[in-house]
């Protein structure tokens, strides 16, 4: 089993099928385009995407539903497309895909996730993309609300 070398947690065992795929890098990272998320029982419901070239980056994460029970998912066609999606059909959130909003933590741990642009993962494939929204339904500076705090510690 190959390992991945981690800043936080040390080298880690993972199977290649666990891996996330993202075909175009992500905004600011166009160049590491495969991450392993990190789920360890102590730290759940939180992910960490750990990137498998580069053992400092590493992305804090919380499913989506985790955030926000009534998420409603808009992917935009061209995002479909690298997911390997109808471009036309909008997928379902757990059966289609796994959603994941990345984490900000700043002052005195008062952290917001960015509902704006979630991680999105094609659970057949796991290609994955940061689709960012074409709306202003969400805010990528959303307020993680005490439960989501208290589910995430």
């Amino acid at each position: 089993m190959p390992l991945v070398d981690t800043k936080y947690f040390g080298a880690l065992p993972y199977s290649g099928e666990s891996v996330f795929d993202f075909p175009l890098g992500l905004p600011a990272f166009e160049a590491e385009c495969s991450f392993v998320p990190i789920e360890l029982p102590e730290h759940a419901p939180l992910v960490f995407l750990q990137s498998l070239t580069n053992p400092e980056l590493c992305f804090l994460a919380l499913p989506v539903q985790v955030v926000d029970r009534e998420y409603r998912l808009r992917i935009a066609a061209e995002d479909l497309a690298a997911l390997g999606l109808d471009p036309h059909h909008q997928p379902a959130l757990g059966a289609d895909v796994l959603v994941l909003t990345l984490i900000s933590l700043r002052d005195s741990f008062s952290g917001t996730a960015n509902l704006m642009a979630p991680i999105v993962v094609n659970l057949k494939n796991r290609r994955a993309v940061q689709a960012i929204r074409d709306d202003r339904a969400y805010s990528h500076q959303h307020p993680l609300s005490q439960k989501a705090r208290e589910e995430a510690c």
